[in-house]
């Protein structure tokens, strides 16, 4: 729309960069080296959200915890747009957005024990039989994003599909280096998280929305 065209001309250059400019081996000419502190200019707990939609629950998250600062990686333009809008609406300086590949960038850019947490809420969920390798969390990711969590971090996930839900389960029980915050598969959507227009859609068409929660050991 306008306005998102708008917003991403005028809060991009100060809130936005390219996964690929942050990798080592950028171009010099856009190379932009992954710093948080310097691009917070500060050093605070950094917790990193995979997959930030339009920043609904991005921007009330970042609003409630303005001591952290959360780095938002997405793909879709019109969704960075509009977070880019919602940041600028309630004059946040605690959110960096990516755009590119989450899993290029931590596998190549984040260093290991350097993030406070990890959120991935609603990821894809490839419903096809067929496509389900396509599915983020898989064994491989785990492990990587595991190493790049501080002992004591947090990995936060939530999916409104019932086998992914199971996927996911399936998936971090056999990474060794996470241990589950309750006894319970699943837990009650924490008070942190803010219920998105998207999860009540889900809601509302009869889907049951899971969130399971881990620790770094």
């Amino acid at each position: 729309t306008e306005g998102q065209q708008r917003a991403w001309d005028r809060w991009w250059p100060e809130y936005g960069r390219e996964v690929a400019d942050v990798l080592p081996g950028a171009p010099q000419s856009t190379a932009q080296p992954y710093d948080p502190p310097a691009w917070f200019g500060r050093s605070a707990p950094l917790v990193l959200e995979i997959g930030s939609g339009t920043g609904e629950s991005t921007a009330a998250m970042a609003a409630a915890a303005p001591e952290v600062d959360h780095l938002a990686v997405e793909v879709f333009e019109p969704g960075i747009a509009r977070l880019l809008m919602r940041l600028a609406e309630a004059g946040l300086t605690n959110v960096r957005v990516l755009r590119g590949d989450a899993v290029v960038l931590l596998r190549e850019a984040v260093p290991e024990g350097s993030l406070e947490g990890v959120r991935i809420y609603f990821p894809d969920p490839w419903p096809k039989r067929r496509h389900r390798k396509r599915r983020l969390v898989q064994l491989p990711f785990v492990a990587v994003l595991t190493s790049r969590l501080r002992p004591g971090g947090f990995l936060h996930l939530a999916t409104d599909w019932a086998d992914y839900a199971l996927q996911m389960l399936d998936v971090c029980a056999a990474e060794p280096r996470l241990r589950t915050a309750s006894d319970a598969d699943w837990l009650p959507r924490p008070d942190w998280r803010p219920q998105t227009k998207f999860e009540r859609r889900a809601l509302d068409e009869g889907r049951r929305v899971r969130d399971l929660l881990y620790y770094r050991t």
